[in-house]
């Protein structure tokens, strides 16, 4: 794998192709080695939720890391390393709390799932809390979820409805099942939404992992499984849509007249429909109140999706007082239920660990920058580099240089060991994560040949590149789920715009971002940047153009909550 250099202009990352047409990663840890340079330092529009359906929507970029292998860094550590436990999280709420403020159930077998009970001594922040709503719901769920999931007899008896091809009144266990499409981050979120939806419902969520995500998460449920066993034996074949356009999806089904208030009456409510509601959006009627009245008669749901969609279940009038009780900060809801799901398994978690600890613990601060290039808004990696350090300078992000030489040679080096208090508390860490190394090579150089302002050392890492992304190999998802986990621990990121990597690293530390703008047309955007008012993902295709006729929606407090994103005039999200 080539080595981008530092020089500016000597690479131009190209547009991320198909992840289905990127050839699997055959060696998972290659080792590379890398030095890491230690300097000075010193260091939305907003708009009503009818306003935005009048707008056009964009294509929804693709997300997901990719690394060939996390480069082994040849450094002089950051001081004050403390045996690997400096910079671990006190800060929790009531000190010690390793199930989040009763966010997530005991019982989850400590070694099986390290992550579970360890997570939060890593985290920097716990801005919300689980309302005590929630706490009962996700228990309730938990209780539920272990009478229906697979190898058991209420799971066989939903089965066996499933293979007659017809729905059922009264059946005690109805499922959404998520499909997977497209991304890491774009997987998460969806599954978030789902899992939402399930809680809204009273359905039980289930996940068709494929191959490539079999080890990445652990069960969030304890004592049970969320793993939908797809063999030979499933009743439904090619469970996976190879497109949006299916012909089981809802609002094809609706004009068939197969679901719906003119459906067949004597044919029976079908077994099961597939939602299709991936960046293009086929089923916008999925978000109708009246629509849900119909789905509520289906027995299995088959989510396809690559969407984070809260935000528009809460402008479905039938869920709005529910998403009220269960999230009183309507910004924590991303944040709180990717906490609640997603707990990476032994492996991905050591990798994690090992890294943050050898390289980051030891840091008084830790920024991390999260780049991903888009082909609709590509632009030379020069003029990427420029809107990075304008924004930077913008918002107060990354450490300022002296402008003057400090390069390997220069006293400001010598000036940064004696200026250090001996226990990290003036240094700061940077994580750059990326497709690209050039962006890496860039600040590395930057602060290699300039001292940073203060006094303050700064260490630049990035455990790893690669020039395109591989989302159906295991080890490249694990590696990835690893850098969203390493982004997380930070103090401060700064994203990508429409980048649901960035999205999913942010909501999961807590931290409203600073993202960067799209740059549409090829063109460097002014400003450069905007500072999260929300640390809530965005929903990059809400239905628009959707005329519901069932129950009104309180528009007031939609207004207040679903406003325009601060990096897409086309989407929504939620505000408080």
């Amino acid at each position: 794998m080539r080595m981008s250099g530092g020089a500016a202009g000597s690479f131009v990352p190209k547009p991320v192709e198909d992840p289905e047409a990127v050839p699997v990663v055959e060696a998972p840890w290659p080792v590379r080695e890398k030095k890491v340079c230690m300097c000075h330092r010193a260091f939305l529009a907003a708009g009503s939720l009818m306003t935005l359906l009048l707008l056009a929507c964009f294509v929804l970029g693709r997300d997901s890391a990719s690394s060939v292998a996390w480069l082994q860094i040849d450094v002089a550590k950051l001081t004050g390393m403390n045996n690997g436990t400096a910079g671990l999280t006190t800060n929790a709420p009531h000190g010690r709390d390793d199930l989040l403020g009763g966010l997530l159930p005991a019982g989850m077998d400590r070694r099986s799932c390290r992550s579970w009970y360890e997570s939060w001594r890593y985290y920097k922040y716990f801005p919300y809390a689980a309302s005590p709503y929630l706490q009962r719901k996700l228990r309730a769920y938990e209780a539920r979820h272990r009478r229906c999931a697979p190898g058991t007899p209420l799971y066989a008896k939903s089965l066996e409805q499933l293979r007659s091809g017809r729905s059922a009144d009264g059946m005690e266990c109805t499922y959404v099942v998520w499909l997977p499409f497209d991304g890491l981050g774009n997987r998460m979120l969806s599954m978030v939404s789902g899992f939402l939806y399930a809680l809204l419902t009273e359905r039980i969520f289930l996940a068709a992992l494929p191959p490539d995500s079999a080890d990445l998460f652990c069960e969030p449920f304890p004592g049970t499984t969320w793993r939908l066993p797809v063999d030979h034996d499933f009743p439904i074949k090619d469970l996976v849509p190879q497109g949006q356009h299916i012909d089981k999806s809802y609002t094809r089904l609706l004009d068939a007249k197969v679901v719906g208030p003119d459906a067949n009456a004597t044919a029976g409510v079908p077994a099961y429909v597939y939602l299709s509601m991936g960046w293009q959006l086929k089923d916008p009627l999925f978000f109708c109140g009246e629509h849900q009245l119909v789905l509520a008669k289906v027995n299995w749901l088959l989510l396809y999706s690559d969407l984070y969609f809260a935000q528009s279940l809460y402008a479905v009038a039938e869920f709005q007082d529910e998403l009220r009780r269960l999230f009183p900060a309507k910004e924590s809801v991303s944040h709180l239920l990717s906490r609640y799901l997603f707990h990476p398994t032994n492996p991905v978690w050591s990798l994690t660990t090992r890294y943050y600890r050898t390289y980051l613990a030891s840091a008084k601060r830790r920024i991390g920058v999260q780049i991903r290039m888009f082909s609709y808004g590509s632009i030379p990696a020069d003029d990427m580099y420029a809107q990075i350090l304008s924004c930077s300078r913008q918002e107060h992000i990354l450490p300022e240089t002296d402008g003057g030489g400090g390069g390997a040679s220069d006293n400001g080096v010598l000036a940064t060991r004696s200026d250090d208090n001996g226990d990290g508390s003036n240094s700061t860490a940077i994580l750059v994560a990326s497709l690209y190394a050039d962006y890496y090579e860039r600040l590395r150089s930057r602060y290699y040949e300039h001292a940073a302002k203060g006094g303050e050392t700064v260490a630049v890492f990035q455990p790893s590149h690669e020039e395109r992304q591989a989302t159906d190999n295991l080890a490249h998802n694990q590696r990835a789920l690893a850098e969203i986990y390493l982004l997380s621990f930070s103090e401060e990121l700064l994203i990508s715009g429409r980048s649901t990597f960035g999205y999913v690293s942010s909501n999961l530390a807590g931290v409203r971002p600073t993202i960067l703008l799209t740059a549409y047309g090829h063109k460097v955007p002014e400003p450069p940047c905007r500072r999260a008012v929300s640390m809530e993902p965005c929903n990059l295709t809400p239905p628009l153009g959707v005329e519901c006729r069932g129950k009104p929606v309180d528009k007031e407090d939609l207004a207040r909550h679903l406003r325009v994103c601060e990096d897409s005039n086309d989407s929504v999200k939620f505000f408080d």
